[in-house]
């Protein structure tokens, strides 16, 4: 229960210098708020001045402003949009589907393949097909996604024809049929670093002393590799995986950017470029929010694939 109460205080802390880091960095950001709220110089009358400043409490000193920004992100209300002059939520509501979706594919591709990958790679140590998957994973490793992105759009949409170049789709099958190639663009490199994390875990769990009783008790060699070296395995893959997807939720940019989609990285873009510094704040504040879900996700994960983690915890 303490060590429970320590993790949530400690997550609260976590946002709430985040949320006022992500803020003050606004707020400090070069020009004038008002010159991106009225753009038309001959709009810019005293009485209109007068009431933007009002209505954006762009008078009131910093610490006023964080905590009346911060006082609607609790009540959901994001602010609304320079450019757009819209809530936020609602263009976050419109944009986060795209960007979920893309990151739940990419994950499920980069976790059965790159597992899949790494348990044969494993069990096929220092064969020719070990080698293989070995040079063909840091290979992968070593290509930038959006050379990924723009091989995968020349050859299946541009040649073949396979897929549309641009666009998310309307409706879950047609979206899942447009962000098929985003999601593989994405995965690739990170199914190369979870192959060779479980390859890794596994050689050494398969030298360890509780494998070589199990193996001198006759066990089958396919409940050895199941029982007793896949699943003491899973805990620094979990963890891998974890790490991937929240870096993913935060750094779909250039796929989005690539292959046309209007998720949440795209917006992130524009937004800066167009200098809406409350899209901004609430994108960034949103990336570390999925952070920390994901954290939270693999740490509740944790004691179900290892039990000694729930037993060290309450002894500690």
């Amino acid at each position: 229960m303490v060590t429970l109460a320590r993790r949530l205080g400690a997550l609260v802390l976590t946002l709430v210098v985040s949320s006022f880091v992500i803020f003050a960095g606004m707020y400090a950001a070069p020009g004038d708020p008002l010159s991106f709220l009225i753009k038309n110089p001959e709009d810019r009358t005293p009485d209109r001045v007068a009431a933007v400043r009002a209505a954006y409490h762009l008078d009131d000193s910093f610490l006023n402003q964080y905590l009346l920004w911060l006082k609607g992100v609790l009540h959901g209300d994001l602010g609304t949009s320079f450019v757009y002059k819209q809530p936020v939520a609602d263009l976050m509501t419109s944009r986060l589907p795209v960007t979920l979706t893309l990151v739940a594919m990419a994950a499920l591709l980069f976790v059965v393949v790159g597992i899949l990958l790494g348990v044969v790679s494993a069990l096929k140590r220092g064969t020719t097909i070990d080698a293989s998957i070995t040079g063909i994973t840091t290979f992968l490793t070593s290509i930038p996604n959006f050379v990924v992105a723009l091989v995968l759009v020349s050859v299946f949409s541009v040649q073949l024809k396979w897929f549309d170049v641009a666009g998310s789709g309307e409706g879950f099958g047609d979206r899942l049929y447009h962000l098929t190639l985003p999601a593989i663009a994405l995965a690739i490199g990170a199914f190369a670093v979870v192959s060779r994390v479980t390859r890794q875990t596994m050689v050494e769990q398969q030298s360890l002393e509780h494998v070589d009783v199990a193996r001198s008790f006759g066990l089958p060699r396919r409940k050895i590799v199941r029982r007793h070296v896949l699943r003491n395995s899973l805990g620094p893959v979990v963890t891998m995986c974890g790490l991937i997807i929240a870096s993913m939720l935060a750094g779909t940019v250039v796929i989005e950017s690539v292959f046309g989609l209007s998720g949440v990285g795209s917006m992130l873009v524009d937004s800066i470029n167009a200098h809406d510094f409350p899209v901004v704040q609430a994108i960034l504040l949103y990336m570390v929010l999925a952070y920390m879900a994901v954290t939270v996700i693999v740490d509740l994960l944790y004691p179900l694939i290892d039990p000694r983690t729930l037993e060290r915890s309450a002894a500690a």
